[in-house]
């Protein structure tokens, strides 16, 4: 099953499921139901956990087809969350994200690939761009569930993952060879507009 990043999911809150029509959603950060996590390991000997806090973005969904949809998402990195200040500071900087230099993270899809499982399952290949770099990449993701929720509105919710090499993003600080690549892990919750 594909799953969990690094790196797109939309969770939902759907207490009743209907079917849905096609329809653009507002991914639902205010009320913090969508998250992007990533994972690296720190020189071999452990892993090191942390989260972007601040991004926005939206969505359009359509279950009878799946191929058609498209996603938007722009992320502050200087929001990212190591859970240590200090570490928090250097992420920061220019050994990484260099947020002065580079304040916006953003990644677009181009297409939907792979739609299995009735379109439960699908690829979502799109363009990241981060510390200046665009290049290519694919998000292994799954729909979590879609309907009604207690407030009037409707939702759909996805979770994805992806990894990505550092240096492909012109990041090339050296943490050792166990510490090129980064795990993505998406979970996304949209509003129906």
């Amino acid at each position: 099953m594909k799953k969990t990043i690094a790196a797109l999911t939309l969770s939902s809150l759907g207490l009743a499921s209907v079917p849905a029509l096609a329809a653009d959603y507002v991914i639902d950060t205010e009320g913090a139901h969508a998250s992007i996590h990533f994972e690296i390991q720190h020189l071999g000997y452990s892993w090191l956990l942390g989260r972007f806090n601040d991004f926005e973005g939206t969505f359009s969904y359509d279950p009878e087809d799946v191929a058609a949809s498209k996603v938007n998402v722009t992320i502050d990195p200087a929001s990212v969350d190591s859970n240590h200040a200090e570490r928090d500071k250097h992420l920061r900087g220019s050994d990484f994200l260099h947020v002065e230099k580079y304040p916006e993270a953003s990644f677009v899809s181009t297409g939907i690939t792979n739609i299995e499982d009735g379109g439960e399952e699908f690829d979502i290949v799109g363009n990241l761009t981060l510390h200046g770099v665009t290049k290519e990449i694919t998000i292994e993701a799954e729909k979590v569930g879609e309907g009604k929720d207690p407030w009037g509105g409707y939702r759909a919710g996805f979770e994805g993952s992806t990894e990505i090499r550092l240096k492909d993003f012109g990041i090339d600080y050296n943490l050792g060879p166990a510490s090129e690549v980064v795990d993505l892990e998406l979970h996304v919750e949209g509003v129906r507009q």
